[in-house]
């Protein structure tokens, strides 16, 4: 059994709070501390949870917490997280970790030298489903991967801070980054301002994985009528489609394929057949993400190890992203994404 912890969530705005629940729930905290600078804001979890310690800046509040959630706008994640693993503190920061991969490679080479955890709110990775769909690529169920196709639509909210592809879009490359195990080699990126100047609000991204053989593609838009959250993987075998907003069916397994026979020209009518055999739905036995993904951050903070979503996953994403906005000023042209080099973690954290 791990120690007991105390954690402390800085922004306490619609996500934040959530936050707060389910620390609130964890029996391995003792204690939560909510950091806002918004009095309203502190006053509301404080009437909602009157067991949690308010504070109103992180710096005042660094002797009342060991590991903290940066919940902010992204412009602020890394001078927050900085902070407090400067203090010694561990740290996980929602996505995207920072706004550039400059900045998120700092916060690998600190947590890695300050010997802390560093994990980044990487929540559609801790949803079952998706492990299950993680589980049928890395199997081989699916036979050789072609590639994936990812739709996030939905109509609002819109960000003045962001583009939609760093808004939405950073959910499916994470999951991208979870089923690949890698990030890609190129990006290209094309998008259009419908109803606001400031950034693309409808976006699609092409990213190529060379040593895979492997390509995939995500639409984000935060201007459609229907509400769209679906993956769908292909392979030589069999095809898998992950839909979350079906929560009967979040994983439809379909076993069919096409094959392109050998010895037989191209012209023959015989060269090429289809194969047509059951959907299955496994079981899916469903957590909250998001108490998954807390539980696993104070876990590793407690009883030292690595986060499923660590802060060299937050890294990759916002290389992706960062490639996808050069991308997008180039009218579509691929960008090659470029991740720094970044220091060896150990496999264990001290607690």
């Amino acid at each position: 059994m791990g120690f007991i912890v105390r954690a402390a969530v800085v922004g306490c705005g619609y996500w934040g709070s959530k936050h707060v629940r389910v620390l609130s729930t964890l029996p391995s905290v003792s204690q939560v501390v909510a950091i806002d600078g918004r009095c309203d804001l502190r006053d509301a979890i404080q009437r909602d949870f009157p067991s949690v310690v308010t504070r109103a800046g992180l710096t005042e509040a660094l002797d009342d917490f060991d590991a903290l959630i940066v919940a902010t706008p992204p412009a602020s994640h890394f001078d927050l997280a900085a902070e407090a693993i400067a203090a010694g503190k561990h740290v996980l920061v929602e996505k995207p970790m920072t706004t550039c991969t400059a900045q998120g490679r700092e916060l690998v080479r600190m947590a890695a030298e300050a010997n802390v955890v560093l994990a980044v709110g990487h929540t559609f990775v801790h949803n079952a489903a998706v492990e299950k769909l993680t589980e049928l690529i890395a199997n081989g169920d699916l036979g050789k991967l072609h590639y994936i196709e990812a739709a996030r639509l939905n109509l609002g909210l819109y960000r003045d801070d962001v583009n939609v592809l760093w808004d939405l879009a950073a959910h499916d490359l994470s999951i991208l980054t979870a089923l690949l195990d890698q990030a890609p080699d190129t990006v290209s990126a094309w998008g259009g301002r419908h109803t606001q100047r400031f950034a693309e609000d409808v976006a699609t991204m092409r990213m190529l994985y060379e040593d895979l053989g492997v390509e995939s593609t995500v639409r984000a838009s935060w201007l459609d009528p229907v509400k769209v959250r679906r993956m769908t993987a292909v392979g030589s075998n069999k095809m898998a489609v992950y839909n979350d907003v079906d929560t009967d069916e979040r994983i439809k397994i379909f076993d069919r394929s096409r094959h392109q026979h050998i010895n037989v020209p191209s012209c023959d009518p015989e060269a090429i057949s289809y194969h047509f055999g059951d959907i299955t739905c496994p079981h899916i036995d469903f957590g909250e993400p998001l108490q998954r993904e807390l539980a696993d951050f104070i876990d590793c903070s407690t009883n030292g190890g690595i986060p499923v979503a660590d802060g060299m996953a937050g890294l990759t994403v916002v290389a992706v992203l960062e490639a996808s906005d050069r991308s997008l000023s180039e009218n579509g042209a691929p960008m090659a994404v470029e991740l720094p080099p970044f220091p060896v973690i150990s496999k264990q954290v001290a607690a």
